[in-house]
Protein backbone atom coordinates (compact mmCIF):
# COMPACT_ATOMS: atom_id res chain seq x y z
CA UNK A 1 0.00 0.00 0.00
CA UNK A 2 1.00 3.65 -0.85
CA UNK A 3 0.95 6.74 1.42
CA UNK A 4 -1.18 7.47 -0.51
CA UNK A 5 -3.55 4.84 -0.41
CA UNK A 6 -2.64 4.36 3.64
CA UNK A 7 -3.96 8.39 3.84
CA UNK A 8 -6.91 7.67 2.23
CA UNK A 9 -7.87 4.09 4.17
CA UNK A 10 -6.95 5.65 7.36
CA UNK A 11 -9.49 8.70 6.77
CA UNK A 12 -11.97 6.47 5.69
CA UNK A 13 -11.33 4.74 8.83
CA UNK A 14 -11.90 7.54 11.07
CA UNK A 15 -15.26 9.17 9.91
CA UNK A 16 -16.37 5.42 9.35
CA UNK A 17 -15.63 5.01 13.18
CA UNK A 18 -16.60 8.50 13.90
CA UNK A 19 -20.00 7.59 12.58
CA UNK A 20 -20.44 3.93 13.81
CA UNK A 21 -19.50 5.47 17.48
CA UNK A 22 -22.69 8.13 17.16
CA UNK A 23 -25.63 6.13 15.45
CA UNK A 24 -24.44 2.83 16.44
CA UNK A 25 -23.58 1.71 13.36
CA UNK A 26 -22.07 2.32 9.45
CA UNK A 27 -18.77 1.16 9.94
CA UNK A 28 -19.10 -1.27 6.49
CA UNK A 29 -21.44 1.16 4.62
CA UNK A 30 -18.96 4.02 5.21
CA UNK A 31 -15.52 2.11 5.28
CA UNK A 32 -15.60 -0.70 3.05
CA UNK A 33 -16.31 0.63 -0.41
CA UNK A 34 -12.96 2.77 -0.15
CA UNK A 35 -10.96 0.15 1.35
CA UNK A 36 -12.17 -2.51 -1.64
CA UNK A 37 -10.78 0.22 -3.89
CA UNK A 38 -7.37 0.40 -2.49
CA UNK A 39 -6.57 -2.57 -0.69
CA UNK A 40 -9.21 -5.29 -0.79
CA UNK A 41 -7.22 -7.75 1.50
CA UNK A 42 -8.31 -5.20 4.09
CA UNK A 43 -12.48 -6.93 3.48
CA UNK A 44 -13.71 -8.31 5.54
CA UNK A 45 -11.62 -9.00 8.44
CA UNK A 46 -9.49 -5.77 9.34
CA UNK A 47 -12.54 -3.65 8.89
CA UNK A 48 -14.54 -5.99 10.90
CA UNK A 49 -11.93 -6.02 13.81
CA UNK A 50 -11.65 -2.36 13.75
CA UNK A 51 -15.83 -2.29 13.78
CA UNK A 52 -15.45 -4.27 16.88
CA UNK A 53 -13.09 -2.25 18.37
CA UNK A 54 -15.07 0.59 17.69
CA UNK A 55 -18.58 -1.02 19.21
CA UNK A 56 -16.23 -2.52 22.29
CA UNK A 57 -15.43 1.15 23.37
CA UNK A 58 -19.66 2.62 22.36
CA UNK A 59 -20.63 -0.40 24.48
CA UNK A 60 -18.71 0.49 27.16
CA UNK A 61 -19.50 4.19 27.13
CA UNK A 62 -23.21 3.79 26.88
CA UNK A 63 -23.49 0.35 28.93
CA UNK A 64 -26.51 2.37 31.75
CA UNK A 65 -28.08 2.76 28.42
CA UNK A 66 -28.16 -0.74 26.70
CA UNK A 67 -31.52 -2.15 26.03
CA UNK A 68 -30.72 -5.93 27.39
CA UNK A 69 -34.11 -7.02 26.78
CA UNK A 70 -33.99 -5.45 22.80
CA UNK A 71 -30.28 -6.68 22.01
CA UNK A 72 -31.29 -10.30 23.31
CA UNK A 73 -34.79 -10.71 20.78
CA UNK A 74 -32.07 -9.35 17.97
CA UNK A 75 -29.59 -11.90 18.46
CA UNK A 76 -32.08 -14.68 18.55
CA UNK A 77 -32.88 -13.22 15.10
CA UNK A 78 -29.12 -13.13 13.96
CA UNK A 79 -28.22 -16.25 14.64
CA UNK A 80 -30.91 -18.22 11.98
CA UNK A 81 -30.26 -15.10 9.66
CA UNK A 82 -26.81 -15.83 9.37
CA UNK A 83 -27.26 -19.27 8.83
CA UNK A 84 -29.76 -17.89 6.32
CA UNK A 85 -27.15 -15.61 4.87
CA UNK A 86 -24.56 -18.28 3.97
CA UNK A 87 -27.13 -20.76 2.93
CA UNK A 88 -28.65 -18.16 0.41
CA UNK A 89 -25.06 -17.18 -0.47
CA UNK A 90 -24.28 -20.67 -1.76
CA UNK A 91 -28.18 -21.06 -3.53
CA UNK A 92 -28.28 -17.81 -5.05
CA UNK A 93 -26.22 -15.68 -7.39
CA UNK A 94 -24.28 -12.81 -4.52
CA UNK A 95 -25.35 -10.01 -7.20
CA UNK A 96 -29.25 -10.37 -7.06
CA UNK A 97 -29.15 -11.15 -3.11
CA UNK A 98 -27.99 -8.10 -2.24
CA UNK A 99 -29.63 -6.04 -4.45
CA UNK A 100 -32.99 -7.71 -3.25
CA UNK A 101 -31.85 -6.97 0.38
CA UNK A 102 -31.28 -3.65 -0.27
CA UNK A 103 -34.77 -2.83 -2.22
CA UNK A 104 -36.20 -4.45 0.89
CA UNK A 105 -34.19 -1.55 3.20
CA UNK A 106 -35.36 0.72 0.98
CA UNK A 107 -38.58 -0.35 1.02
CA UNK A 108 -38.45 0.43 4.70
CA UNK A 109 -36.65 3.85 4.66
CA UNK A 110 -39.55 5.26 2.17
CA UNK A 111 -42.35 3.82 4.79
CA UNK A 112 -40.51 5.52 7.46
CA UNK A 113 -40.08 8.56 6.21
CA UNK A 114 -43.66 8.38 5.26
CA UNK A 115 -44.50 8.15 9.00
CA UNK A 116 -44.55 4.43 9.19
CA UNK A 117 -42.55 3.31 13.01
CA UNK A 118 -42.33 -0.57 13.37
CA UNK A 119 -42.67 -1.13 16.99
CA UNK A 120 -39.83 -2.43 18.93
CA UNK A 121 -41.77 -5.40 19.93
CA UNK A 122 -39.78 -8.92 20.09
CA UNK A 123 -41.63 -10.39 16.95
CA UNK A 124 -40.44 -7.19 14.89
CA UNK A 125 -36.84 -7.03 16.50
CA UNK A 126 -36.46 -10.32 16.07
CA UNK A 127 -37.49 -10.25 12.13
CA UNK A 128 -35.18 -7.37 12.35
CA UNK A 129 -32.22 -9.26 13.67
CA UNK A 130 -32.74 -12.03 11.38
CA UNK A 131 -32.91 -9.94 8.52
CA UNK A 132 -29.92 -7.92 9.82
CA UNK A 133 -27.69 -11.33 10.09
CA UNK A 134 -28.96 -12.30 6.53
CA UNK A 135 -28.04 -8.59 5.10
CA UNK A 136 -24.43 -8.63 7.13
CA UNK A 137 -23.50 -12.26 5.80
CA UNK A 138 -24.55 -11.72 2.06
CA UNK A 139 -23.28 -8.50 2.06
CA UNK A 140 -21.37 -6.74 4.85
CA UNK A 141 -24.09 -4.51 5.48
CA UNK A 142 -26.30 -5.40 8.22
CA UNK A 143 -26.73 -1.67 10.12
CA UNK A 144 -30.18 -0.62 8.31
CA UNK A 145 -32.86 -3.15 9.77
CA UNK A 146 -31.94 -2.47 13.26
CA UNK A 147 -31.77 1.06 12.78
CA UNK A 148 -35.25 1.12 11.26
CA UNK A 149 -36.87 -0.91 14.29
CA UNK A 150 -34.99 1.46 16.97
CA UNK A 151 -35.32 4.67 15.10
CA UNK A 152 -36.96 5.95 18.14
CA UNK A 153 -34.66 4.99 20.93
CA UNK A 154 -32.65 7.88 22.43
CA UNK A 155 -29.18 8.85 21.11
CA UNK A 156 -27.01 7.04 23.98
CA UNK A 157 -29.73 4.30 24.40
CA UNK A 158 -29.54 3.50 20.00
CA UNK A 159 -25.65 3.98 20.32
CA UNK A 160 -25.63 1.45 23.70
CA UNK A 161 -27.98 -1.14 21.93
CA UNK A 162 -26.69 -1.09 18.29
CA UNK A 163 -23.25 -1.47 19.49
CA UNK A 164 -23.64 -4.59 21.82
CA UNK A 165 -25.72 -6.08 19.23
CA UNK A 166 -22.96 -5.39 16.74
CA UNK A 167 -20.24 -6.65 19.52
CA UNK A 168 -21.34 -9.75 19.63
CA UNK A 169 -22.12 -10.46 15.77
CA UNK A 170 -18.47 -8.95 14.98
CA UNK A 171 -17.13 -11.78 17.51
CA UNK A 172 -19.43 -13.98 15.64
CA UNK A 173 -18.02 -13.14 12.45
CA UNK A 174 -14.51 -12.39 13.44
CA UNK A 175 -14.63 -16.91 14.84
CA UNK A 176 -16.40 -17.88 12.08
CA UNK A 177 -13.28 -16.00 9.74
CA UNK A 178 -10.21 -17.31 12.07
CA UNK A 179 -11.92 -21.09 11.69
CA UNK A 180 -11.73 -20.72 8.05
CA UNK A 181 -8.51 -19.19 7.49
CA UNK A 182 -9.45 -16.32 6.61
CA UNK A 183 -7.51 -14.00 9.99
CA UNK A 184 -4.12 -13.62 8.94
CA UNK A 185 -1.07 -12.31 9.66
CA UNK A 186 -1.56 -9.53 7.70
CA UNK A 187 -4.84 -9.25 9.13
CA UNK A 188 -3.71 -8.87 12.65
CA UNK A 189 -1.09 -6.34 11.15
CA UNK A 190 -3.24 -3.76 9.07
CA UNK A 191 -5.89 -4.13 12.39
CA UNK A 192 -2.99 -2.42 14.58
CA UNK A 193 -2.03 0.05 11.98
CA UNK A 194 -5.33 1.38 11.60
CA UNK A 195 -6.23 1.46 15.37
CA UNK A 196 -5.19 4.99 15.75
CA UNK A 197 -7.74 6.16 13.21
CA UNK A 198 -10.49 4.09 14.45
CA UNK A 199 -9.70 5.62 18.17
CA UNK A 200 -9.55 8.91 16.99
CA UNK A 201 -13.06 8.63 15.17
CA UNK A 202 -14.25 7.68 18.19
CA UNK A 203 -12.88 10.66 20.14
CA UNK A 204 -14.13 12.87 17.79
CA UNK A 205 -18.10 10.83 18.16
CA UNK A 206 -17.96 12.13 21.39
CA UNK A 207 -18.15 16.30 20.12
CA UNK A 208 -21.04 14.83 16.83
CA UNK A 209 -23.16 13.51 19.13
CA UNK A 210 -23.51 16.81 21.39
CA UNK A 211 -25.12 17.89 17.74
CA UNK A 212 -27.40 15.23 17.51
CA UNK A 213 -30.96 15.68 18.63
CA UNK A 214 -33.53 13.09 18.66
CA UNK A 215 -35.01 14.45 15.31
CA UNK A 216 -31.44 14.61 14.23
CA UNK A 217 -30.51 11.20 14.93
CA UNK A 218 -33.39 9.62 13.42
CA UNK A 219 -33.01 11.65 10.44
CA UNK A 220 -29.47 10.20 10.22
CA UNK A 221 -29.93 6.80 10.95
CA UNK A 222 -32.88 6.36 8.42
CA UNK A 223 -30.52 8.79 5.68
CA UNK A 224 -27.38 6.23 6.73
CA UNK A 225 -29.52 3.06 6.18
CA UNK A 226 -31.01 5.03 2.68
CA UNK A 227 -27.32 5.54 1.41
CA UNK A 228 -25.90 2.02 2.17
CA UNK A 229 -28.84 0.45 0.37
CA UNK A 230 -27.93 2.36 -2.44
CA UNK A 231 -24.71 1.78 -2.23
CA UNK A 232 -24.67 -1.82 -2.09
CA UNK A 233 -27.36 -1.42 -5.13
CA UNK A 234 -24.76 0.57 -6.75
CA UNK A 235 -21.28 -1.68 -5.74
CA UNK A 236 -23.39 -4.59 -7.16
CA UNK A 237 -24.60 -3.50 -10.78
CA UNK A 238 -21.51 -1.82 -11.27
Amino acid sequence: MTWAGFAVVALAVLLASCLQASIGFGMGMLAAPVVAIVDPSLIPGTLIMLATLVTLLVSLREREAIDLSGAKWALVGRVPGTIAGALLLAALPERGLAVMLAAVVLLGVVLTSAGWVPAARPRNVVLAGATSGLLGTATSIGGPPMALVWQRNSGARLRGTMSSFFLVGSLMSLAALWFTGAVTGHTLTTFAVFIPAAALGYVLSRYVNRLLDPVRLRRLAIGVSALGAVVLITQQLI
